[in-house]
């Protein structure tokens, strides 16, 4: 019964900024115009004339500062996106054996094919999954982003943790996703900062097997899990 509004029909266009306004919302930024034209790879006047349709269309609000709000009818919509995108990409992962970097991309084809019938087989087939290989959560399992996960950048030399996130913003850079996979810099890998220069804007982490060279912008749209330490509280 609540979910009859998602069956509104959308265009492939407002599902991807109706993803990307639901991710950053998610991740706890605040959603511009500006934003989601470089995610979507777009002009800003090209995003700010969507996001007005958006607007009239009721999926989305703005705000005297004109920061963008998904509406309840945006967020419903939004989270049955998501969720489909979110359990294609670790269908095609996990399944067919994708990479990353193809999973993601081939998401976006076919999740416009993943019906409710679809959608409740691929849950069953992967025993109740509740996050994408990135670590996003899918909408529906009751998964969050846990606040004290934090970002690389953070990390300070010869601080150790697991990754538990990567930003969906950073999906959208295949050459980045496939960098990002090649060298295991994924979730549930520990990983130890070996190097950090603010002023090159450059951080080395250890994966366990290599150094890894990553620019501090990207670090900081990727979340870990600091190790405890055990000899005090932190």
């Amino acid at each position: 019964m609540a979910h009859k509004a998602v069956k509104v029909r959308l265009s492939a266009t407002i599902e991807d900024y109706l993803q990307s306004i639901y991710s950053l919302e998610t991740e706890g930024e605040r959603v511009i115009a500006a934003r989601l034209a470089r995610w979507m790879r777009v002009s800003p006047p090209t995003a700010w004339a969507t996001v007005q349709r958006m607007q009239r269309d009721g999926h989305v609000a703005l705000d005297a500062k004109k920061t963008v709000h998904l509406t309840p009818k945006g967020r419903e919509l939004a989270e049955s996106v998501a969720r489909r995108h979110r359990l294609s990409e670790r269908f095609l992962s996990d399944v067919l054996g994708l990479g990353w970097a193809e999973a993601h991309r081939e998401a976006h084809i076919f999740e416009h094919g993943v019906t409710k019938v679809i959608e409740q087989r691929i849950v069953k087939l992967l025993n109740n999954p509740t996050t994408c290989p990135h670590g996003s959560p899918i909408p529906g399992t009751g998964a969050t982003l846990d606040p004290s996960w934090a970002p690389l950048d953070t990390f300070a030399e010869g601080e150790r943790g697991t990754i538990r996130f990567i930003s969906e913003e950073l999906e959208e850079d295949m050459e980045l996703l496939q960098y990002l996979d090649d060298h295991s810099v994924k979730p549930g890998r520990e990983v130890e900062i070996r190097e950090k220069v603010p002023s090159a804007g450059l951080l080395v982490l250890h994966n366990g097997d290599e150094d890894v060279s990553l620019g501090l912008q990207v670090a900081s749209r990727i979340r870990a899990e600091r190790e405890s330490v055990e000899t005090g509280d932190r």
